[in-house]
């Protein structure tokens, strides 16, 4: 499949899977929970939509693309020899499909010897498709997008998440909240990493910054972002590594090394000017 082939199967797999949670999820009712157990901690849910949707994701690629490894956020990983990898979130937002708010997406993206050539994030709630090609630009509904023109930080609105692990992972954020909010016009916590990173591919937030988070959160976002202009990097300003994405941060050109600066500065991670 040229690049081209492969961005179409994301559109593609992502609207249907993102339709099935969809259904799933009004099925509930408007306002009612979703039944979930929990996995890394007892705030960190999953519930079996997650599971059936990562199962329909699996069923295409394993079709359409036996040859291709697979990495899915709920266990389904399977090793294929074509060096090509797929990075599946089913459900991205699970607290809140849980609670019934809309911040929740389906994000997949293949990756080459380790780096996106393909991907898409679809919000089924708002029937928003955001796909890149590596080259080709990115779009939300086939329209072509591009990061915000801003270049101050003070004038800035910030993305971020927090990490379900209730160990140290959450102190270090909120210490990193206090230095950074000051700086910045205002932050939203979308819930979501791969919105997070879309709406930074979209102009709809001029910056985003999180640590303690997975391939399968960020491996379409990376895409959306960089294709739309936007530069991203790991905390220490080095090149991001997708596959095991310890910290990232994405932003305007003119903003990055501003925030990288402010993450710098709490979390102690050293980096060349």
């Amino acid at each position: 499949m040229t690049t081209d082939q492969l961005r179409t199967l994301c559109d593609d797999i992502a609207r249907e899977a993102g339709a099935f949670a969809h259904r799933a999820r009004r099925d509930l009712g408007p306002g009612a929970r979703a039944t979930h157990a929990t996995k890394s901690s007892a705030v960190d849910p999953v519930t079996e939509f997650d599971e059936h949707t990562e199962a329909l994701v699996v069923d295409r690629l394993r079709r359409e693309r036996p040859d291709d490894s697979i990495v899915g956020e709920e266990g389904a990983n399977h090793r294929g020899d074509s060096g090509y990898e797929w990075h599946i979130d089913p459900i991205d937002g699970t607290v809140n499909f849980v609670y019934d708010l809309p911040g929740w997406c389906t994000s997949i993206a293949v990756l080459l010897d380790g780096v996106p050539v393909a991907g898409a994030i679809y919000a089924p709630v708002v029937d928003e498709l955001y796909s890149a090609a590596k080259g080709a630009g990115a779009t939300v509904n086939g329209v072509p997008v591009a990061v915000s023109g801003a270049t101050t930080l003070a004038t800035s609105l910030a993305a971020t998440g927090f990490s379900y692990h209730l160990d140290d992972h959450r102190r270090i954020q909120a210490a990193r909240i206090a230095r950074i909010l000051p700086a910045v016009r205002d932050i939203r916590r979308q819930g979501s990493a791969a919105l997070d990173l879309a709406y930074v591919a979209a102009g709809r937030v001029d910056l985003y910054f999180e640590e303690f988070i997975n391939s399968w959160d960020v491996a379409a976002g990376v895409l959306l972002v960089t294709e739309a202009g936007g530069t991203v990097t790991a905390f220490d300003g080095s090149d991001l590594d997708v596959t095991a994405p310890a910290g990232i941060v994405a932003a305007t050109p003119a903003l990055h090394h501003a925030v990288l600066d402010g993450v710098a500065e709490v979390t102690g991670h050293d980096r060349d000017d």
